[in-house]
């Protein structure tokens, strides 16, 4: 299986016009949290920030609202309570946990009715479909689903291996013209026949929050007009780069995603060099 390196990545890069403003790095829209777990979306929101689109808006519980605007003061709030002018969106990430109760499926089911721009699929989003077989056939070409390995066996079935899963997610890919990123020691990222396995980060990342920020970066790549391979692929690639930049500071055991989220200004500055 040949395999891109990480080098090719760094080519992947946009430099920024120092003349640009916010409206040029597009506008992320992060469906995530729920009472108790808002943590997830306040992870996410930040990591899309750090990963310079040009604003954030996040889908909360209403009730829960005040940690967002606490957490993350940067990002803009739409209640879930309410429904949602997506039509200003340039990218849409949907899962980090929302839960999967019928509500939660409603929220997925319309956003892969209405939404059309790139979209990212994660965790609890991920877990609807699984159990909803229909939705497979909403989720179109160009998507970006990133499932752990039990999410990815939720979904594909059984797999007793790693490398039964790699071959799985390059065949479906493949097929349905998804992005499918395989999350986990060298994280897979594949598409249409082209594989991506990742060589940065490291053991620190084994704790939760580290999939709600990576969507979030990954969502922040694709609303500034990267192509969703490419987005993937650059974002699996910074999101390691942080956490091999944290433990300068911490250690695999007390490295927290926080502390990786800090470091993702370090990343993008090494991708350039």
């Amino acid at each position: 299986m040949e395999t891109e390196n990480n080098k090719s990545i760094q080519s992947l890069y946009k430099p920024r016009n120092p003349d640009s403003h916010k409206g040029d790095y597009g506008h992320a829209l992060i469906v995530a949290g729920s009472k108790g777990k808002m943590g997830a979306a306040a992870i996410a929101a930040k990591a899309c920030l750090r990963a310079g689109v040009g604003l954030a808006t996040v889908n909360v519980p209403e009730e829960e609202r005040g940690i967002l605007q606490i957490a993350v003061p940067e990002a803009m709030l739409t209640m879930r309570e309410n429904t949602t002018d997506i039509s200003c969106f340039t990218a849409a990430c949907i899962g980090p946990a929302i839960g999967t109760d019928k509500g939660a499926q409603e929220l997925l089911e319309d956003l892969l009715d209405r939404f059309h721009q790139p979209l990212l699929l994660d965790a609890d989003a991920l877990n609807i479909v699984a159990a909803n077989n229909k939705l497979f056939d909403k989720i179109v070409a160009g998507t970006v689903l990133t499932p752990h390995s039990v999410e990815f066996d939720r979904l594909f079935g059984i797999h007793e291996t790693r490398d039964s899963r790699i071959s799985t997610a390059i065949a479906l890919a493949a097929k349905h013209k998804w992005v499918i990123v395989l999350k986990g020691h060298k994280t897979l990222v594949t598409h249409c026949g082209e594989v991506f396995i990742n060589n940065t980060g490291n053991a620190g990342l084994a704790k939760g929050g580290s999939g709600d920020a990576l969507s979030g970066i990954i969502c922040a790549l694709l609303a500034q007009g990267y192509k969703s391979f490419d987005a993937a692929r650059i974002g699996v690639l910074i999101h390691g780069l942080a956490a091999d930049i944290a433990l300068n500071k911490q250690s695999v055991e007390s490295m927290l995603i926080t502390d990786v989220i800090d470091c993702l200004g370090s990343a993008f500055k090494s991708l350039k060099g």
